[in-house]
């Protein structure tokens, strides 16, 4: 019998091998491709492929052979399609390079914000969002109650956020009355 002569037993055959096996298939899939929901696919279409030709696996025996084969084949196909989704231009698109000086403009305008904060208030941030403490650990560190940690906590943030949001739209620092700035230190005046 041919690949064109598909008879009942032909079927029957292929579905037994199929149920008895698709665990071990399935195995086998999953030692190719991490991912399980691909893996399933992997079979699926291995057996799609293997179906027309089963006439043509004269031992049985070695149809597990043949099966593996044609995953492996399948998901080197897989590969090579996915690796040329990559189209050749003429011009090479504008790249980003990321040196990191957004980062550390971030980071420059944040330790100064924290700056204007009051004592107690940089702390409890520091050791909330920094040291990652919880409300009860930082408020344990700083001899305060949960509720004042929490209450500073919250002043505190609404600070910071008023003043990076004055210090990214441009508006320069935020000082408070009374307070003068000179060559990067804070004075009562």
């Amino acid at each position: 019998m041919g690949a064109n002569a598909e008879g009942p037993a032909q079927v029957m055959d292929f579905e037994e091998y199929v149920r008895s096996r698709q665990d071990a298939l399935l195995r086998s899939a999953r030692r190719l491709v991490p991912d399980p929901i691909e893996a399933q696919d992997l079979v699926q279409t291995a057996l799609a492929r293997t179906y027309p030709r089963w006439d043509d696996i004269a031992d049985k025996n070695l149809a597990d052979a043949y099966m593996r084969r044609v995953m492996i084949n399948t998901r080197t196909e897989w590969w090579r399609a996915r690796r040329l989704e990559e189209v050749p231009t003429p011009e090479l698109p504008e790249s980003a390079v990321d040196d990191g000086a957004e980062q550390r403009a971030d980071r420059a305008m944040l330790l100064e914000a924290l700056q204007h904060l009051a004592p107690k208030q940089r702390q409890v941030v520091l050791l909330r969002h920094y040291r990652q403490l919880s409300t009860e650990e930082t408020a344990h560190v700083l001899g305060m109650s949960v509720g004042t940690v929490k209450s500073t906590l919250h002043r505190a943030l609404a600070r910071l956020r008023a003043d990076l949001e004055r210090q990214s739209n441009g508006y320069g620092r935020s000082e408070g009355p009374g307070v003068v700035r000179t060559e990067g230190v804070c004075a009562a005046a």
